[in-house]
């Protein structure tokens, strides 16, 4: 039988921080393992298994996925997390999800059914012995918690949870975190939501974009020869419509209750053009970005809505005179 060592599945780098958050707020000993990863865009999926289990060794809990998922935070998930909070809608970022899955974990594909009146989401491909309970449930757990964290998941009852492995001592931890009932020894890993989940909004308020804008373009904004409402306004729908992919000026246009022609005259007295205020808006969230260890060139393009890495990075040199390399690396200096 194939050793779990020899699966060639990884992981995003941000999932080694928040089990260094985690044994840091458990006073656990830190391997050298752990320390080495912290820095890492990605990392193989054994060593994941592996790190769990020294955790599961050092800590008495009956439910340790459980409990790791709460203490998950945006920068934890990466891509994910940027684009989920730029949504209107779950259904809106399970679609996008579709789109990168890999990049947050290239092993066990995100699976989602219509059931009814019900909707199915799932993990498949993994193999059955490479998993553990621990693995299983802090997938399902990270998941349940970010929903509840940055959506308005608050009023949505989770219909059922799914796991593989047999039923251990204690199932009512597991009821208690999912408020859910739970089902152990099935054929797979599986959340059953409503089907009217999928128009459930995020909490915009609460999103990491949201406040990057506030705090961070206020100086953009006050570079400009007048600074309107309609300037922030439209610096927010570029900034969304750059993590959606839809950032064209006549989709704009129309969020700000504007013909094209309206807001390209709008530009024009200001001295700028619609194309200058995108870029504008990219370099911003490009800076961002790039400061996030765990992010890779490849996945801040996707950020930034470019078909291809070497579109951002040429763009990226015209702006600051460096590569995003060679600026990520300065800035990591002037941090040491």
């Amino acid at each position: 039988m194939q050793s779990f060592k020899n699966y060639t599945g990884t992981m995003y780098g941000g999932l080694g921080q928040l089990l260094y958050v985690y044994a840091q707020a458990k006073n656990l000993e830190i391997s050298e393992k752990l320390y080495k990863i912290q820095n890492l865009e990605r990392f193989e999926f054994h060593i994941w298994r592996e790190l769990l289990d020294e955790i599961n060794e050092q800590v008495d809990h009956p439910a340790l996925g459980l409990d790791i998922a709460q203490y998950v935070q945006p920068k934890h998930l990466g891509i994910i997390a940027y684009i989920a909070q730029s949504c209107d809608t779950l259904g809106e970022a399970l679609t996008r999800y579709y789109d990168l899955h890999r990049l947050i974990y290239d092993g066990g594909p995100l699976k989602v059914d219509i059931q009814g009146k019900s909707l199915s989401i799932r993990w498949e491909v993994l193999p059955i012995h490479l998993t553990s309970q621990i693995t299983d449930e802090i997938a399902l757990a990270l998941l349940v918690q970010f929903l509840r964290l940055y959506l308005n998941f608050d009023d949505i009852q989770l219909e059922k949870i799914n796991f593989i492995q047999p039923a251990p001592k204690n199932t009512r931890i597991y009821q208690d975190f999912f408020h859910a009932p739970i089902k152990f020894s099935q054929s797979r890993v599986e959340l059953i939501l409503p089907q009217q989940v999928l128009n459930a909004s995020c909490k915009n308020p609460d999103s990491t974009l949201q406040q990057l804008l506030v705090q961070q373009a206020k100086d953009l904004l006050n570079n400009l020869p007048t600074t309107t409402q309609l300037d922030e306004r439209l610096q927010q729908n570029i900034l969304k419509g750059l993590q959606k992919n839809n950032y064209q000026i006549e989709n704009i246009a129309e969020q700000l209750h504007m013909s094209v022609r309206q807001l390209q005259r709008y530009l024009q007295q200001q001295n700028t053009t619609y194309q200058e205020r995108v870029q504008e808006v990219r370099l911003l969230l490009a800076t961002q970005y790039l400061l996030d260890p765990h992010l890779s060139l490849h996945e801040i393009a996707i950020l930034l809505s470019y078909s291809e890495q070497s579109a951002f990075q040429r763009a990226f040199k015209l702006w600051s005179g460096l590569t995003p390399r060679q600026w990520r690396q300065a800035q990591t200096k002037k941090c040491k």
